[in-house]
């Protein structure tokens, strides 16, 4: 994905699926409360015609990457990661067909409806597909039923620290409410920083016994990573598994820096593939485990 690709994403798809607070739309425009802090008053705006946004009580907007640089106090290749990672289903920008006319007032167009224990044959074998330990996904993951824009979905879902859920299946990758990382506590003095959930069942799924050993922290979006500086400081030993692309390579780096030697790039078990769940998918079934 590119700059002009980016541009060209719909800002209020992105707002909705960051669980933005939408308050009325009225002929081209949106309202929303502004996402970057708390208010009363909606103050936050989106010009549906030219896909930009204006937050009046910053006195700030811009485009796509404008906004994304700004939620997640990220630079422009960071940027680009995250809507390529987390928002590709959504809808590129389209020539509007009618003008709104009707005002509308309303917080979100989504709604969890249940969540429960995983069961859907089709989320299960997307999870097999994946080589992933059914035992353990159901002992971290959970089904999500959900409504979207007035439609039913359901997907695995993942917790974040925030009430957020990640959502995955085999068809949509998106996130139900805050965006934010996972902490899983053991009482341990290392800790293991993960990109997503499934490179942590991925690990488990490779070594058991590592699950009650260490903690470990799931960043669910690598921007995430500039959140995570005091939980980091707690631990005596870091063990940093990101992914191998150019991203992960940066991320990884910069933790390296701030750890000051307690940090170690743990990425040399994955060598020959992108990530835990790739290296799992690639090399080795589900039943064959090793001790770390």
């Amino acid at each position: 994905m590119n700059c002009e690709t980016a541009k060209n994403i719909k800002l209020s798809s992105i707002l909705d699926q960051i669980g933005a607070c939408k308050i009325r739309t009225f002929n081209h425009e949106i309202w929303y409360l502004s996402p970057f802090r708390k208010e009363q008053t909606a103050s936050f705006k989106i010009d549906l015609r030219k896909n930009l946004f204006y937050d009046f009580g910053e006195g700030f907007g811009g485009n796509v990457l404008d906004f994304v640089m700004r939620y997640y106090k990220c630079d422009i290749p960071n940027a680009l990661k995250i809507l390529r990672e987390d928002f590709h289903s959504f809808s590129f920008q389209q020539q509007p067909t009618a003008v709104l006319n009707e005002q509308v007032n309303y917080k979100k167009n989504y709604e969890i409806t249940n969540v429960q224990t995983l069961s859907n044959p089709n989320l299960i074998n997307y999870l097999k597909e994946r080589k992933l330990n059914l035992e353990l996904c159901k002992r971290y993951l959970c089904e999500v039923h959900y409504q979207l824009n007035g439609k039913n979905y359901f997907g695995v879902g993942f917790k974040n620290d925030q009430n957020g859920f990640e959502i995955r299946n085999k068809y949509i990758k998106l996130c139900l409410g805050k965006k934010w990382f996972t902490h899983i506590k053991n009482e341990s003095e290392s800790a293991v920083i993960l990109e997503s959930w499934s490179d942590f069942i991925a690990l488990l799924t490779l070594y058991p016994k590592m699950e009650k050993e260490y903690d470990f922290i799931i960043l669910n979006s690598l921007v995430l990573s500039s959140k995570i500086d005091p939980i980091m400081q707690k631990y005596e030993r870091v063990f940093l598994t990101l992914d191998s692309d150019e991203a992960g390579t940066k991320v990884t780096q910069k933790l390296l820096e701030k750890g000051n030697g307690k940090c170690t790039d743990f990425r040399k078990i994955y060598s020959n593939a992108k990530d835990l769940n790739e290296f799992l998918i690639r090399t080795l079934p589900v039943k064959n485990t090793r001790r770390l």
